[in-house]
């Protein structure tokens, strides 16, 4: 019985050719497969098409953690459309664990003509693809705004500012914390994540 639950959970995977899905990897495919299965899932039709890519633990400040699923950027439509739900859901399987979905993006660096392409597309710059890893990191809140401070010596922090409608979610503070520890893993960047001051 165990093992048909694992197949079945494997097929949410989708890796390169050859790449064993990681342990953590393993156990959020069960978890998708569990709410897929699930009675009183909701959402369980969208979930029939989502697989992921991958999965990583990224560590958030003190005694916190979080996990980033990447999803393939096919499905990452059907995704958004379940985003809040669809973490929240996680949320429970994962104990107090925050959990950030992201869609997979190819950045097209400065050779994309090697690749045979003539016009590299505004969405594979590094900056697009990091503005929509921003948006995906935070997501269902939207960002309302952003500000950069270039600090004494040079180094850039980049201040998002979300929609306030959201600033009374549960854990909302603790969550703040982890969309910057997640970014800065992502892109290397520091970002620092409000709500405006009103």
């Amino acid at each position: 019985k165990h093992s048909a639950i694992m197949m079945n959970a494997r097929k949410k995977i989708v890796k390169e050719k050859g790449a064993a899905p990681t342990d953590l990897e393993e156990e959020v495919a069960k978890a998708l497969f569990d709410i897929e299965v699930s009675p009183s899932s909701d959402i369980k039709a969208e979930l029939r098409d989502v697989v992921i890519s991958g999965a990583k633990e990224v560590e958030v400040g003190k005694g916190g953690g979080a996990v980033v699923i990447h999803v393939p950027f096919r499905v990452w439509k059907t995704v958004r459309k379940i985003q809040g739900r669809l973490i929240r859901e996680l949320e429970k399987k994962f104990n107090k664990r925050h959990i950030v979905l992201v869609a997979n993006r190819t950045i097209l660096d400065k050779n994309f003509k090697r690749k045979g392409l003539k016009v590299r597309p505004r969405s594979r710059t590094l900056t697009a693809v990091h503005e929509a890893i921003l948006e995906d990191v935070v997501g269902p809140t939207e960002i309302v705004g952003k500000r950069t401070r270039i600090s004494v010596d040079g180094t850039k922090l980049l201040k998002v500012l979300l929609d306030p409608k959201d600033k009374d979610k549960e854990n909302i503070e603790s969550k703040l914390n982890a969309f910057a520890a997640v970014y800065k893993k992502l892109t290397n960047k520091e970002a620092a994540f409000m709500f405006p001051v009103a």
